[in-house]
Parts: structure tokens; C-alpha cells; sequence
């Protein structure tokens, strides 16, 4: 007796068909699963044979062999639960084998016989949304709303093993689950956070609204309690709005990861992740013996906060350089090689010192030059070559605490960083490679940001006289044509010039260069 039940596994944040086959033998009763499964799924046996049993269906005291195919990839987590006891009472003859051609079948039993929720549904159902052989996906009824993302094959909501039984041998209806995607990303697609909150720091504000019209990665020095964290917080809501395209592939890679909060089918607005310094560099690029996406995957089309900068490992951050390059991250094993996107904004704080005081006019910092030497030397050059905006967060002052006015809303200057990027659309159509104004490499920045001679002798006065690096010089570029943007301005002028040295006069406090 044998039988056969479609199902799917997940390699990175794509899914690929695996075949799940049963057969029951007369002979000493035993379950064997077969296919490379790991420990999840070897333990499956002990929860189907107490879900079957106790769904009121006998359990065939025979030889079982469950194989997963392709057998020489690697089988992980609980969603074959379901299927695999489907099989077997397919197998047993249990079930009409008319249906289980047709569909795909996912899902975590509890010994009761009910269905748990898994990982990775928008995945799986993205992946055969296209299928012309495909009628229907049967799984968890926590997940129906997420899978039904994809617009693909109808999604039956399955809460129980008897359930999937009766609707696989026509005793039963299930209604699919359908969802009008745009209501939902637009009932989804609000923040709780706004910049009208923060008091003062005026010139940050500026600053974070230069680096989301282009893209730019920037760091906040300053001591503490100066409010770099809750400026922080708010650069994801002055981010351009996210498409439809771009949360659903964020919603992808938070559902593998089964961070997918459960109230939240779609992730609509620009996801904010802020690790703490203790994390691994596995836990932050990506990793484990079987690859999981890391915080910076996590952070695809948002903003990746790094608080304390100074206080995580050097080569924790040191991992950071090649996605901040290329935008993905590929993580290889001796078993497999994966790779995951990492398209985010690099937002960093950090004091200027171990005390934190040694910028502020009003405390006196109590560290030595070396200590200061030592804590600043935790943050490599070519760290910081990626990192194009550095700004200074004073102390608040009291005037701007005690205010009872509030200052421009996140949608305010939204609607700015929009008309820049609209106008970075248009002149990178040409340049796939290109998106925003911080992907500009050195041959780009010559084509587009071509400058007068009175802005020549304010760049060549603030390299001979300020000290700046020639690495330094790129970046002014760069910044200086998003000034020119948000300005709408063809040309970078004079001012614009000006402005992008003041992002980098800390250059010349802190670091050489």
C-alpha cells in the first residue's frame, strides 16, 4: 500500500516541491522517515501516531517507510507533519487519493490532532502561485491570511487532522480564504511613531532627512540621553512608503525567519531592527549550521539602528562591510551556500567618549586621551568609508524641552524625501545597478555630480584646511547631490557643497579623515 502527498520545503526565503511518500508493509510495526530529516522531523512520528490515534482514526499496526523527496536535501522543521499523516491513512486507505494529487499540503500537529502554525507560508505559496497543476494549498488556518498574500492557488484554512481528512474525502466544505491585499497594506500601513515628537535637534532632523532622500547610512555621535535613540526610531517613517512589491518580499523573509507577528499578516511599513551589542556575528549577518537570515536580512528596505556602536565586537561589524556594498549577503556552509537580501540603511550612535561627555560644553569628560584613542579605534576606516553622513547630537536644551510646539510631522518631510527619490528614479532609469544616490560608485559620482568652480575651491579648501581624507571626498559628493534634490535643484551649487562639509566636520574631532 502506497501512497503520495504533495508538500514543500524552504531553501534561503524560496520555497521547492518535496514528495512525500508512504508505504505500509505487513510486517513488525515500526515508522521509519527517510530523505535527510533532521531532528523536527524524526520526532514527527511521536506526534503523528498520538494525532491520528486521537483524531478517532486507527493507527495501522504495519511496517510505515516515509520518504521525503528530493532525498539528498536536507528536511527541517515541523511542517511535515500533516502530510506525512495524511500518507498514512491514505496509505491505510483511509482517504480518496483524488484530491491529494492536486493539493499542497503544510502543517505542525499537537497530539490531539489539531493544527499548529509553521514557518514560511507567504514562501511557499509564492513559490507556486504560477502552477497550472496546483488547486489548492491546505494548511494551518493561523497562516491562511499570509499565504493568501501570494494571489496563488485557493488557501484552505485547516485547523485540525480530522478536518483535512473529511474535506480530502468530500465530506466536508472548506471556503477559501481570500484577502483584499490593498485594504490590508493600507490598514497595516501606519506608524506609531512620528518626528513631530522629538524636541528640538533641528540639524539632526535635518541630517536624517538627507540621508533617507538618498539613501545614505549615518552615524550619530553625541552623550548621552541627547535623544539619538528616539531620533533613531523615527527614520523608518520618513523613508519613502513601501510599495506592495517591496512588503511583500520583507514579509517573506520575516515569515521564514517565523517572526511574522500573528496580528499582522503583512509587513507594510519600513521594519526597524536594533540588535544589542552583545549579538554574534552569525546573529547579525546571518548563520547557523542550517542558514537563517541574520538582523541585516531582517532589516531588508528599513533601517538596521546599531546603538553603542563602540560596545559590539570588531568582528561583529566588521561582517556589515560586504552587505552594505552589495546590498545581499550570501552565507555558505559545507552543506549548502544561501544567500538573502540585505538592501537597508546603516543608522549608528555612539558617545564620543567612554564617559560620553567629551563633546558636551557642559560636562566636563573624565577619560583620558588614550582611553578615548582606544574606544574610538573599535570602529575600523573602512566601516566608516560606508558610512557617508556624521552628525553631532547635542544635549537637548531646556527651552526646546519645556516647548509646547511641535515640529514637522514624519509625513511632512516624507513627502520631500519622496520628490528626491522620484527624481533619483529618473536619473538612475538607465542604471539598474543604481537606486538612490548612495549606491553611486567613483565613475557614477563623476557623471552625476559635476560641480562649478566656486564650489571646486570650497571642496579643495576643506580638504587642505579641515584636514579631511581623499576618502572623504566621494561622500561630499554624494551628499551634496542629495541636498541638491531636496532643493530641486539640477546643478549642486555652492550651498549644497557647504552643508555636505558640515556632515563631516566630526572628521576632523574624532577620527583622521
Amino acid at each position: 500500500m502506497l501512497s503520495k502527498i504533495y508538500s514543500a520545503a524552504l531553501m534561503g526565503i524560496d520555497a521547492y516541491l518535496v514528495e512525500v511518500e508512504v508505504s505500509l508493509e505487513r510486517a513488525l510495526p515500526s515508522m521509519a522517515i527517510v530523505g535527510l530529516p533532521d531532528s523536527a522531523v524524526r520526532e514527527s512520528r511521536e506526534r503523528v501516531i498520538a494525532a491520528v490515534k486521537n483524531s478517532g482514526f486507527e493507527f495501522p499496526t504495519k511496517r510505515i517507510t516515509v520518504n521525503l523527496a528530493p532525498a539528498d536535501i536536507r528536511k527541517e522543521g515541523s511542517s511535515y507533519d500533516l502530510p506525512i499523516a495524511l500518507g498514512i491513512l491514505a496509505a491505510y486507505g483511509k482517504i480518496a487519493e483524488q484530491k491529494l494529487e492536486d493539493h499542497l499540503i503544510l502543517g505542525e500537529l499537537a497530539l490531539d490532532g489539531s493544527v499548529r502554525p509553521i514557518h514560511g507560508a507567504l514562501a511557499v505559496a509564492w513559490r507556486f502561485r504560477d502552477d497550472p497543476n496546483l488547486k489548492g494549498i491546505l494548511l494551518p488556518a493561523e497562516n491562511a491570511r499570509e499565504a493568501a498574500l501570494a494571489q496563488g492557488p485557493r488557501v484552505y484554512p485547516i485547523t485540525s487532522l480530522r478536518q483535512a481528512v473529511d474535506f480530502l474525502n468530500n465530506d466536508t466544505e472548506i471556503e477559501p480564504f481570500h484577502v483584499d491585499i490593498q485594504s490590508l497594506f493600507q490598514e497595516h500601513h501606519n506608524y506609531i511613531v512620528d518626528f513631530s515628537d522629538v524636541k528640538g535637534q533641528e540639524h539632526v532632523k535635518r541630517a536624517l532627512e538627507v540621508a533617507a532622500a538618498g539613501g545614505h547610512n549615518i552615524i550619530m555621535i553625541g552623550p548621552p540621553g541627547s535623544g539619538k535613540t528616539m531620533l533613531a526610531k523615527r527614520l523608518p517613517t520618513i523613508l519613502p512608503s513601501m510599495t506592495l512589491e517591496e512588503a511583500l518580499e520583507t514579509t517573506k523573509i520575516h515569515s521564514v525567519a517565523g517572526i511574522l507577528p500573528p496580528d499582522k499578516a503583512i509587513i507594510a511599513t519600513r521594519p526597524f531592527r536594533s540588535p544589542h551589542h552583545t549579538i554574534s556575528d552569525a546573529g547579525l549577518i546571518g548563520g547557523g549550521k542550517y542558514p537563517r537570515p541574520g538582523e541585516v536580512s531582517l532589516a531588508h528596505h528599513g533601517v538596521l539602528f546599531l546603538d553603542e556602536l563602540p560596545e559590539f565586537k570588531k568582528n561583529v561589524l566588521e561582517v556589515l562591510r560586504q552587505p552594505m556594498e552589495d546590498s545581499v549577503v550570501t552565507i555558505s556552509r559545507a552543506s549548502i551556500s544561501l544567500t538573502y537580501p540585505a538592501n537597508f540603511m546603516l543608522a549608528a550612535a555612539m558617545n564620543p567618549c567612554p564617559c560620553g561627555y567629551y563633546t558636551d560644553p557642559t560636562r566636563q569628560c573624565t577619560c583620558s586621551t588614550q582611553q578615548i584613542q582606544r574606544y574610538l579605534a573599535k570602529i575600523s576606516g573602512p566601516l566608516l568609508d560606508r558610512i557617508d553622513i556624521h552628525i553631532e547630537v547635542p544635549a537637548v536644551r531646556y527651552k526646546d524641552l519645556a516647548s509646547r510646539t511641535s515640529g514637522e510631522t514624519s509625513a511632512q518631510i516624507r513627502e520631500r524625501v519622496e520628490r528626491a527619490r522620484e527624481v533619483q528614479r529618473e536619473r538612475f532609469r538607465e542604471f539598474p545597478h543604481l537606486f538612490c544616490n548612495a549606491d553611486m560608485q567613483p565613475k557614477d559620482i563623476r557623471k552625476f555630480c559635476k560641480i562649478d568652480a566656486e564650489s571646486q575651491e570650497l571642496l579643495k579648501t576643506a580638504i587642505n584646511r579641515l584636514g579631511f581624507s581623499a576618502r572623504a571626498y566621494d561622500r561630499i559628493l554624494k551628499v551634496a547631490r542629495t541636498i541638491a534634490d531636496l532643493e530641486g535643484s539640477t546643478h549642486i551649487q555652492a550651498p549644497h557643497i557647504s552643508e555636505a562639509i558640515q556632515y563631516r566636520t566630526l572628521d576632523r574631532n574624532l577620527w583622521a579623515g
